[in-house]
């Protein structure tokens, strides 16, 4: 656990990655804020300290969400809808917004690893999708924050944690990373600077 940050956010807590980052943050000690539209989304054994029930479209939700934290880890995604949306980007300019507001300086933000390919080899139904990623990107480059940009690949929730992922500046090597190892590794980044102001890509090695 890191020595400067004990409190952080959470946002894209009910999705699969958001789970399991929330369950390894507790785990480590730091104690987790999320804001979550349903909180019934939620298990009942969750281990947020604080919910807050709210959208991060609205940037009051956001405000009361970021009192008293040290750190951000941004897990925003549109589940299966792959229509085009700026949900992501819209969300996270009001997260950085309400950051520099209470002088938040770490966070991570997670993208799609297809940010790291050339446009026209994108499958087209996930174009839209990696378009809204792709100002995320922008808004966390932009920042003047300490931010982390991390891009992984296919992401399994059957795979498990092993804390033995490879992680490189630019690239990816590998094809998927478990939803564990995921969050373990944003967990890992509120306690170094090691990345910080890089774009990365992250895998792991699940042969049985």
């Amino acid at each position: 656990m890191s020595d400067s940050v004990k409190n952080v956010a959470i946002f894209g807590a009910t999705g699969m990655t958001g789970l399991a980052t929330l369950l390894q943050a507790a785990k480590a000690g730091y104690n987790v804020t999320v804001l979550v539209r349903d909180p019934a989304r939620l298990p009942a054994d969750h281990k947020a300290s604080r919910v807050v029930v709210g959208d991060v479209l609205n940037k009051e939700d956001v405000k009361k969400t970021l009192e008293g934290q040290d750190a951000v880890i941004i897990i925003l995604g549109t589940r299966n809808d792959l229509s085009p949306t700026t949900m992501m980007s819209e969300g996270t300019s009001n997260i950085v917004e309400a950051m520099k507001a209470r002088g938040i300086r770490k966070v991570i933000g997670c993208m799609s690893a297809f940010l790291l390919w050339e446009r026209a080899k994108v499958p087209a139904r996930l174009v839209p999708v990696t378009e809204d990623h792709d100002r995320m990107y922008t808004v966390l480059k932009t920042s003047g924050l300490d931010y982390v940009a991390a891009m992984p690949p296919h992401i399994g929730s059957d795979l498990p944690l092993t804390e033995r992922y490879q992680v490189a500046e630019n690239m990816l090597r590998g094809r998927a990373i478990s939803t564990h190892d995921l969050g373990h590794f944003f967990v890992k980044c509120l306690s170094t600077s090691e990345w910080d102001g890089k774009t990365v890509g992250m895998w792991g090695d699940y042969k049985k």
